[in-house]
């Protein structure tokens, strides 16, 4: 067992976006970038080095600093879970992995991505997953919004034979990336950064999107959302879910199943009809 590189996080919140560096940082784990404002994650103090960017790069303004243990960040500890048939554990705390041959293995490092497996519209995800990929010939999927990289790892396993892994930030990207190569399924799912709007058009017979509500909308009234013979929609709460379900009534689908957690969140699996 190795040890969690992320035990403390130093955490510098910048107005403006952080070009590529010649020089890289010491002990940093990555760039969040979002609406033109940018988080630096960093294992220890590392204010010197960001006031030297700001020397460097003077359109950048340092808001505010934040340190915090990493379950705090992440919500809770990130330990090795079990969740219906798949064991998650991350790499530094993968020793107890389950003997069961039913059980599907995945190593998760969310390094400071969200999505490490807790969150029950993922658990509900997982658990359509299943269904739909042990029911019907499921040979592609897009999981757009794809985070850690966690339900295209889930729906290779299961057994669907490439998938696509789509987020549009840069950080998600490369931890999905990190979390396909830890699991040795590069030649099955391929992470790729873009907007879902623009991608929920590419062939597969599954769509998986777990996100926000605003993009969900365009996704369901895209073209391409009926290329698709099952979807996956979560991440949804109740007014949201209405509304998706009264855009769904007007389309030739079907809501196959839906699961419901404290009438807080809700995740549908359905599939086109006709088509």
């Amino acid at each position: 067992m190795s040890q969690n590189p992320y035990r403390q996080l130093h955490i510098y919140y910048l107005a403006g976006r952080v070009p590529p560096l010649s020089v890289p940082f010491h002990h940093f784990i990555g760039n969040w970038e979002e609406d033109g404002y940018t988080f630096l994650f960093f294992s220890v103090v590392a204010r010197d080095q960001v006031e030297a960017l700001l020397l460097d790069q003077p359109h950048l303004i340092l808001l505010d600093e934040f340190q915090m243990t990493y379950d705090e960040w992440q919500g809770g500890m990130v330990q090795p879970t079990r969740i219906g048939r798949f064991f998650i554990a991350p790499p530094w705390d993968d020793a107890g992995a389950m003997s069961d041959p039913k059980c599907l293995s995945l190593k998760l490092d969310p390094g400071v991505v969200f999505g490490n497996g807790t969150h029950p519209t993922t658990q509900d995800c997982l658990e359509a997953l299943e269904k739909v990929i042990t029911s019907f010939q499921i040979e592609t999927a897009i999981d757009i919004g794809t985070g850690t990289g966690l339900l295209a790892m889930a729906a290779v396993k299961l057994g669907c034979k490439r998938c696509l892994a789509l987020d549009f930030n840069h950080l998600a990207t490369q931890t999905a990336a990190n979390n396909i190569r830890l699991n040795g399924l590069e030649q099955h799912i391929l992470a790729i950064q873009g907007r879902g709007e623009e991608f929920v058009g590419a062939d597969a017979d599954l769509l998986i999107a777990n996100i926000h509500f605003d993009v969900m909308q365009h996704l369901v009234k895209a073209k391409g959302f009926l290329h698709k013979r099952f979807f996956i929609l979560s991440g949804l709460m109740r007014s949201e879910v209405r509304h998706i379900l009264h855009m769904l009534s007007a389309l030739p689908v079907e809501v196959m199943a839906r699961w419901e957690r404290n009438g807080t969140w809700f995740t549908l699996l359905g599939r086109t009809v006709n088509m």
